[in-house]
């Protein structure tokens, strides 16, 4: 059974969903430090002067893990998203297809980030057919400290033998541990095909709202398109 296991995103791009559907069973890592101006609380989107941010704010600290991490909804956050969606979307095919569901999910008052990334991407796998099972790693119990000891424990405790891992995790995996548990290592491969988009020229590394708004069925199959992993 193939496990993959990534921190929980704002708005994922199109690689962190080719992840998530390569895999039986994916593994959201809410259990390790929240990280300042990375992903996990922001994304972007593409606008006729380029792409620009949509960032959820939140009360950080240094040692908060990512499932601790609460949402500061002193500011109104989620009509700026709306807003900005509107404005930059309003024209595409299936702007009306799917922004009833941004507009019911911005409508909500949101405490903890690792909620609203979940419910978010739940809602991704359903409009693109991913049929992977979701969990979040801080339900499994006390996990090392130690990451590659953590990996392991995971890909363990779910039942799977085969981690798919990101490219990036090349530098500092310990392919040791991973073969004394019985565990093959494949590496993610995935490269963006370009899509129709307003704007001009294409963008990579957007948020896949960008490609539901422009391709709306076709997501799923742009996404495949990128895929080079060999599983």
């Amino acid at each position: 059974m193939i496990v993959s296991i990534h921190q929980p995103h704002y708005l994922p791009w199109l690689g962190y969903l080719d992840k998530v559907d390569c895999a039986d069973v994916f593994v959201l890592l809410d259990c390790v430090q929240f990280e300042k101006n990375g992903w996990q609380n922001r994304n972007r989107i593409k606008t006729a002067d380029g792409w620009m941010w949509l960032t959820v704010p939140v009360k950080h600290s240094m040692s908060q893990s990512i499932a601790e991490t609460m949402i500061d909804n002193t500011t109104r956050w989620q009509s700026k998203h709306i807003q900005a969606l509107i404005t930059n979307y309003s024209k595409t095919s299936f702007f009306k297809k799917y922004m009833e569901y941004f507009q019911e999910v911005y409508s909500r008052t949101w405490e903890s980030l690792s909620e609203l990334n979940g419910e978010m991407l739940r809602f991704f796998i359903s409009t693109t057919g991913i049929t992977t099972r979701i969990i979040n790693s801080s339900s499994l119990g006390e996990l090392s400290v130690d990451p590659n000891e953590r990996l392991v424990q995971i890909v363990k405790k779910v039942g799977g033998d085969i981690y798919l891992a990101g490219s990036g995790c090349k530098d500092y995996y310990i392919e040791a541990l991973f073969k004394e548990a019985g565990i093959s290592v494949v590496f993610q491969d995935y490269k963006p095909e370009a899509y129709t988009q307003l704007y001009g020229e294409f963008l990579t590394g957007l948020s896949v709202v960008d490609a539901l708004f422009n391709l709306g069925d076709g997501t799923m199959e742009i996404i495949h398109k990128g895929r080079r992993t060999v599983l």
